[in-house]
């Protein structure tokens, strides 16, 4: 069996239909428990976005978001939608938006769970799934698990597709060679990896912005030229999804599974990904993050996702394979399922700067990705370390050894991306989001409880106290393991009495 096929095979495995239920289905499930928190709290989620409260062991509200968006945002918003469409025809859009809408309750409860659970090692905030699965399941050895395969999926093979979709949109656009790509991308990101999650948030807080907002002027510009095809388009992807069109009747189920596919590898809701940047943040209240997640996934599928949709689709710059076999839809002859869709689609509309816009915007979309999958792998090391090495000194130094290993596989797996097939890339990708997703949707599944004691604490405290006022004591909730906010509460306490005795020095005793 050569490597290819066996890549297929465990693909096959791990992203068959029953992850695609699983996915749906623990959305469904988990926006019912909550009440959809994703559509009631929008507006409070704008207000959480941008705070900016930060530490010395903490990042701000909206550095976590940016740094959850510099994964979330990147080859899937551009190459993934490409994918989804060419595979599961237009209506593989519309179940990104059902897989959005639903994730969004997704990601709310285990970002909640990443920052309830998290600790504070050698200075600076952790967690993620590896922390609360071990404390909401008591078995060290589901977080240890989880741990180790999202170490796999994050240096060995997601970032490899990032650095894939760049070097082929810059091929593309400026005829690079692959290997002059992959050495550029291997210096650059070097530079900042080496420096740890401060600057990797600090990258990310200018970089996303400012790169989310130039690609979504040029979106809706293209839209608002086309604006007379909006209904069509409209049609088409509502039609589509549920088999009514007539060139697209046969592909509900292949849309299905496309759509919600490629929306996991997009807005990453569910996959364990989110929590790790979301657990670093300085909150007041472990709530807060959920929010700001949740909010983070609208932003990726319904706004970026949608918009390389529209342009693609609005231009009829894309292929659509038949799953018997050829082509339903061949508008690009010969054009390889990525990146280069949305390069032709941008080309309509700006002639001569398409391509190379998109090669740009790409670049800098999947660079602050492959950040963010190095910073997972760094805080999922440092895990392993401390749960497997008792002595101290000798546990920092694995620790220093590994995440330098850990940072050569990962710029390797980059240089090897940018060099290999676009379609081992995508297989290596998919199945390092589904061997995540799995033991994480599962292990929600029966440690989601505390996620909605918090919720529910804090909408009383919404309610009762207001902006500025609300506070998080995990004991009054009977939530146990959550040792980082028991203790802040205690120091809380300590400095209070400080200063009520502070209040009474030098007062004269009143009779």
């Amino acid at each position: 069996m050569s490597f290819e096929t066996g890549v297929k095979l465990v693909n096959s495995i791990v992203q068959s239909d029953f992850f695609v239920y699983l996915c749906l289905s623990a959305g469904a499930f988990f926006s019912y428990k909550t009440k959809f928190v994703q559509l009631r709290y929008l507006k409070e989620m704008g207000k959480l976005m941008l705070k900016r409260k930060k530490s010395s062991q903490g990042i701000s509200s909206f550095q976590a978001l940016c740094t959850t968006l510099a994964g979330r945002i990147g080859t899937g918003n551009i190459a993934g939608v490409a994918t989804a469409i060419s595979l599961g025809g237009p209506g593989s859009i519309f179940w990104m938006w059902v897989i959005s809408l639903l994730g969004a309750s997704t990601s709310f409860i285990e970002c909640v769970l990443g920052q309830l659970y998290k600790e504070e090692v050698d200075g600076e905030y952790r967690g993620g799934p590896a922390y609360y699965i071990e404390k909401g399941t008591g078995k060290k050895g589901f977080g240890i698990l989880f741990a180790f395969l999202i170490v796999i999926a994050m240096g060995f093979l997601l970032p490899g597709v990032q650095a894939n979709s760049i070097a082929s949109s810059m091929r593309i656009a400026f005829d690079i060679d692959s290997q002059i790509i992959g050495l550029i991308l291997v210096s650059l990101i070097s530079l900042i990896i080496f420096g740890g999650i401060k600057r990797i948030a600090v990258v990310s807080e200018f970089v996303v912005p400012f790169m989310g907002a130039i690609y979504l002027m040029m979106a809706i510009g293209m839209v608002v030229v086309n604006y007379t095809k909006i209904p069509e388009v409209f049609s088409l992807i509502i039609g589509s999804a549920f088999g009514k069109d007539q060139i697209f009747g046969g592909m509900l189920g292949v849309g299905i599974s496309w759509g919600v596919k490629r929306g996991i590898y997009s807005n990453e809701a569910g996959r364990g990904t989110a929590p790790h940047a979301a657990s670093t943040a300085e909150s007041d209240h472990p709530a807060e993050q959920g929010f700001v997640q949740a909010l983070s996934v609208f932003i990726d599928t319904l706004v970026i996702c949608s918009a390389t949709a529209f342009m693609i689709i609005v231009s009829g710059m894309y292929n659509v394979q038949n799953p018997e076999g050829g082509f339903l839809i061949n508008n690009l002859p010969g054009v390889d399922m990525g990146p280069a869709y949305t390069q032709y689609a941008i080309n309509t509309f700006l002639p001569g700067f398409g391509k190379s816009f998109i090669a740009i915007a790409l670049f800098f979309f999947a660079f602050t990705s492959a950040m963010a999958s190095y910073y997972i792998a760094e805080t999922n090391i440092t895990y392993l370390a401390k749960r497997t090495i008792k002595n101290e000194d000798f546990r920092k130094k694995v620790t220093k050894i590994s995440v330098n290993i850990i940072r050569v596989v990962i710029l390797t797996t980059i240089y090897l991306g940018t060099i290999r097939k676009s379609g081992i890339a995508w297989t290596l990708g998919d199945i390092g989001v589904a061997i995540t997703a799995w033991i994480n949707i599962l292990a929600m599944g029966f440690i989601y409880k505390p996620a909605l004691k918090v919720l529910w604490d804090y909408e009383k405290q919404l309610k009762e106290k207001g902006h500025g006022n609300i506070t998080f004591n995990p004991k009054e909730l009977d939530i146990e393991h959550a040792e980082f906010w028991e203790n802040k509460v205690k120091d809380s306490k300590e400095i209070d009495s400080e200063v009520s005795e502070e209040s009474f020095v030098g007062k004269p005793v009143t009779q």
